[in-house]
């Protein structure tokens, strides 16, 4: 791909939109544990986010009914802290929330994560990224493993005891680092968020996966098969509600909706932001960041 077929190096992650059927239930999970505090409420709808910037879009939808786990959508948002202290902070507040559902922990070489489960079942991942002079990359590709982090042993190694307990609030440069979507097929995705929107693909697993990023980044999106092979279109449900990427400028955003529009994607441009459909009906939001 030629550079005018991508997505510009700063294109960045901006808030994950999900629907709920329980909204205060969803916003103490995610201010008390994850540490958002709430940046915007409107009737039925909370932001949350640090330092006055929003991370997590949070809306009341009690008509709806859950998702199927075979259903495409949502596999996690993850949300990315600065440092291991945070990220050490952050688990252990995960720790003391009531019926907690911890997923596991991943070493990925180029980062370090632990997953966890909100309470309507969204996946969360809580990761801190290593330094990019020690990820590997071979022809385009960054090498990523998934090996046992000892979750003591974390927070031994990293908290610090001395400042913990005075912030129950995430630092502010935490953001959302990554969303990782279930989908029918890796080659459709492929077809779509590398083809069509702009992202270099940066490693797969066979046919069961696809990361994708912009500007070498180890992934700003993912997408498995892992549950949902075969998914189709998605209904109306609880759950992922809406993903937001920021492009740089309007120029970025002039570029990407001439590559979808080509490729036959229908893209709602209100002047302001692109909004568009993947092919499991995930909905996609285009926004530039100086808007």
């Amino acid at each position: 791909m030629t550079t005018i077929d991508l997505l510009p190096d700063a294109t960045d992650m901006g808030p994950v939109m999900l629907k709920t059927a329980e909204l205060a239930r969803l916003v103490h999970w995610y201010t008390a544990g994850v540490g958002l505090e709430r940046i915007a409420e409107r009737p039925g709808i909370v932001e949350l986010g640090v330092d006055g910037r929003t991370i997590l879009v949070l809306e009341e939808a009690p008509d709806l009914r859950g998702p199927n786990p075979a259903d495409a959508g949502l596999f996690h948002t993850a949300i990315l802290y600065p440092t291991h202290a945070a990220l050490a902070a952050a688990v252990v507040r995960m720790t003391q929330l009531p019926d907690i559902q911890f997923a596991g922990t991943g070493d990925h070489h180029v980062s370090e994560a632990f997953y966890f489960a909100d309470p309507d079942g969204n996946g969360v991942e809580l990761y801190v990224d290593r330094p990019r002079d020690q990820w590997v990359w071979q022809d385009g590709h960054v090498y990523m493993t998934t090996e046992f982090i000892d979750p003591n042993r974390f927070v031994n190694e990293h908290l610090d005891r001395g400042t913990f307990g005075q912030s129950s609030i995430a630092p502010v440069d935490a953001k959302v680092g990554h969303v990782h979507l279930q989908v029918g097929d890796v080659a459709t995705a492929r077809a779509f968020y590398v083809d069509a929107l702009g992202f270099a693909e940066t490693t797969s697993l066979g046919n069961t996966a696809l990361f994708v990023s912009a500007g070498g980044y180890h992934h700003h999106m993912a997408m498995n098969v892992w549950n949902s092979r075969g998914a189709g279109r998605r209904a109306d449900t609880l759950g992922l509600g809406r993903v937001e990427i920021r492009v740089p400028d309007a120029e970025a955003l002039g570029a990407a909706r001439e590559r979808l529009t080509a490729r036959g994607i229908p893209v709602a441009d209100d002047g302001q932001s692109l909004r568009f459909d993947d092919p499991w009906a995930n909905l996609i939001t285009l926004t530039p960041a100086s808007a």
